[in-house]
């Protein structure tokens, strides 16, 4: 070991999207020592134990803590860094990374690497619900559904087992049985009483029209993006996406957006699946949303790679 390098610690998910092996440990090592730093590194094998090193690497107030793995860890990542000071940096090592991809953070070991150790600290925003963090979105209705009944495919149906497979067996059947979600949504000072299929937030603005739908410009706006629909069928819901995938969203009278800095979702029912991240869990009613200005310090690359990589 060489005394003279820094040391940082860098935790990474064990069972994240596209998990490093040990050559892929080793190459990331090299990335770190090659940058001048010690790379401290450990495997969590389950999200408790995600949660608990991160707490730990934190606990002695490092400049930058790095997290590898996708969106759903680094959402675990932003809950215990949020308001701590300790910057985040970020191994996009998930299956679709957007929290990574919105910030500019390149998806290789060494790029990565470098927007780490030499890279611009910037904050950004958080959302959270019922206390929850989330960096990306949240929604109820219709993706919750998907998302539990692609788990429940992918133990029970062995032609289901992967991912990919089970989310379109899932989607099918969602669409066909059209949950619809009754609730009263509070924001400004009014309540709007909706019975619809879903109910999407996003932490900051998303754009939801043409290719670029599903990204964000940027992640320091300090205001939570609604979107939710009046349609209720299932064939109505499919010309919804196909209208935001040629970019003609704005002109569908039955979809329905707002930017609000908070927000309160009332239900008859006492709880409701609720996905942030792409996790689901079950939340007490009423929910409460909320945008926390710049709480997060984050690790990205320098101004212009970002631009450049643009």
């Amino acid at each position: 070991m060489d005394a003279n390098k820094k040391k940082i610690a860098v935790i990474l998910n064990g069972k994240s999207g596209t998990a490093l092996d040990e050559e892929g440990q080793a190459r990331l090592a090299r990335a770190f020592a090659g940058a001048g730093c010690e790379a401290e590194i450990v495997r969590a094998s389950s999200g408790h134990a995600l949660r608990v090193l991160i707490e730990r690497a934190a606990a002695s107030r490092p400049g930058v803590v790095v997290v590898g793995g996708g969106d759903g860890t680094l959402s675990t990542a932003a809950g215990v860094l949020a308001g701590s000071g300790v910057a985040l940096g970020v191994l996009p090592l998930g299956t679709l990374n957007h929290f990574a991809k919105d910030l500019g953070i390149p998806d290789e070991i060494e790029a990565a690497v470098q927007a780490v150790t030499a890279g611009e600290r910037i904050e950004v925003d958080v959302a959270e619900v019922n206390g929850r963090v989330f960096i990306n979105n949240s929604s109820l209705g219709l993706y919750p559904s998907i998302v539990r009944r692609r788990e429940i495919l992918r133990q029970e149906l062995p032609f289901a087992r992967g991912k990919g497979p089970a989310l379109v067996w899932a989607t099918v059947l969602a669409l066909r049985l059209a949950p619809l979600l009754e609730a009263e949504l509070t924001f400004e000072g009014r309540t709007h009483r909706l019975r619809t299929p879903f109910v999407f937030i996003g932490n900051n603005r998303y754009t939801v029209e043409g290719f670029t739908a599903g990204t964000r410009e940027g992640l320091e706006d300090a205001e939570l993006s609604v979107y939710t629909t009046t349609r209720q069928d299932r064939w109505g819901l499919v010309a919804l996406a196909l209208r935001a995938l040629f970019g003609r969203l704005d002109g569908a009278r039955d979809f329905r957006s707002a930017s609000v800095r908070a927000l309160q979702i009332h239900s008859r029912r006492s709880r409701l699946l609720v996905a942030t991240d792409g996790e689901v869990q079950a939340m007490e009613t009423p929910l409460t949303y909320r945008i926390r200005p710049r709480a997060l310090a984050v690790m990205v690359p320098a101004a212009g790679e970002r631009r450049e990589a643009a």
